[in-house]
């Protein structure tokens, strides 16, 4: 098979493009023809050796795809041979194949597009859990995304206003705001030229936002706490760089929560499986809708986590194997 390849830790241009033998499923796994990967932003920091979880080379980075089911090992009952599936394997999609457990699937139903479903559950469904179990969030609150012109920022402008938000969309430029009005923000701030504390104040009438999604941390997080209403959620979903000053929370009466959503597959399969369902579903009937701002051919996929690197990514960037460009 052909593969992106992490032989030594480094940035993305370290990377090859090369044939590399095919994977074998054991008893307890299964083979998948990968049709479409998403780049994400922690896949820069994987090939980096940066990540929380290293992973040692040699390996493929890509951590969520979609493709079809080729082969299942011989204790393998609940997949078959055909089934179209989503994998979120933590690295190994950036290839023509992959071997994966069965637990690491989520059941694709027929006329959703590969790229759309490659795309779902590391931004759609941090975010899903997020708002719906960490935060808990209620139709009529205000729901602040930092970031909120990438992937998982677009992602929770959709689904905050599926779950009936007011939501505030921050971001660095007009033409990256001017995006998230598309995907349904109420209203917009550009932090790059506007005081967000001020206008936060402004937007709200002075009585502060409910829940702030914040996947980016840095300079923005402190601000944006100090414009929290009482009772609020600060939803750390990624945290580059800086700190939070402990005592806003003590006056704000707010709470601080850490969004792990790989780990809910380990502690809560049960639950990680309703929401799975609940959000292909969403997707199935057209309710929430991926933005794929970029496709590359697999020979072509470390532009994907270059421009992921360089921070040019607007939405979701996707690496489309031969099978995925030519589906059967």
């Amino acid at each position: 098979m052909k593969a992106i390849l992490c032989k030594a830790f480094g940035p993305p241009r370290t990377l090859v493009y090369e044939e590399t033998s095919d994977p074998v499923p054991g008893a307890d796994e299964v083979l998948i023809s990968v049709h479409a990967c998403a780049a994400n932003f922690p896949d820069t920091l994987t090939i980096e050796g940066k990540y929380q979880v290293v992973t040692q080379p040699p390996f493929s980075p890509g951590s969520e795809l979609a493709g079809v089911i080729s082969e299942v090992g011989a204790n393998v009952s609940n997949f078959r041979p055909g089934d179209r599936v989503i994998a979120i394997p933590g690295h190994g999609g950036f290839a023509e194949l992959l071997v994966t457990r069965p637990e690491k699937l989520v059941r694709l139903p027929d006329g959703v597009a590969m790229d759309e479903a490659a795309s779902l559950m590391v931004t759609y469904g941090t975010t899903h859990y997020a708002l719906q179990d960490r935060a808990r969030m209620q139709p009529g609150e205000t729901l602040l995304v930092l970031g909120a012109s990438g992937g998982t920022g677009l992602a929770a402008i959709e689904l905050g206003k599926l779950m009936g938000a007011r939501v505030i969309a921050g971001a660095s430029s007009g033409e990256k705001l001017a995006i998230c009005r598309e995907h349904g923000a109420d209203e917009v701030i550009n932090y790059s030229q506007e005081d967000m504390r001020e206008r936060l104040r402004e937007l709200t009438e002075g009585r502060g936002v409910d829940v702030i999604y914040d996947p980016v941390g840095g300079e923005l997080a402190e601000p944006a706490l100090r414009a929290m209403a009482w009772n609020g959620r600060f939803l750390v979903i990624g945290f580059a760089s800086g700190q939070i000053p402990a005592n806003l929370a003590l006056l704000k009466g707010c709470a601080i929560i850490g969004v792990n959503y790989p780990a809910l597959q380990t502690h809560e399969k049960a639950r990680y499986d309703a929401l799975s369902e609940e959000l292909v579903g969403w997707l199935a009937e057209g309710r929430i809708k991926p933005r794929i701002s970029a496709r590359y051919p697999l020979e072509d996929g470390v532009r994907a986590l270059i421009d992921l690197a360089e921070r040019r990514a607007v939405g979701k960037i996707v690496v489309l194997t031969e099978a995925g460009q030519n589906p059967a």
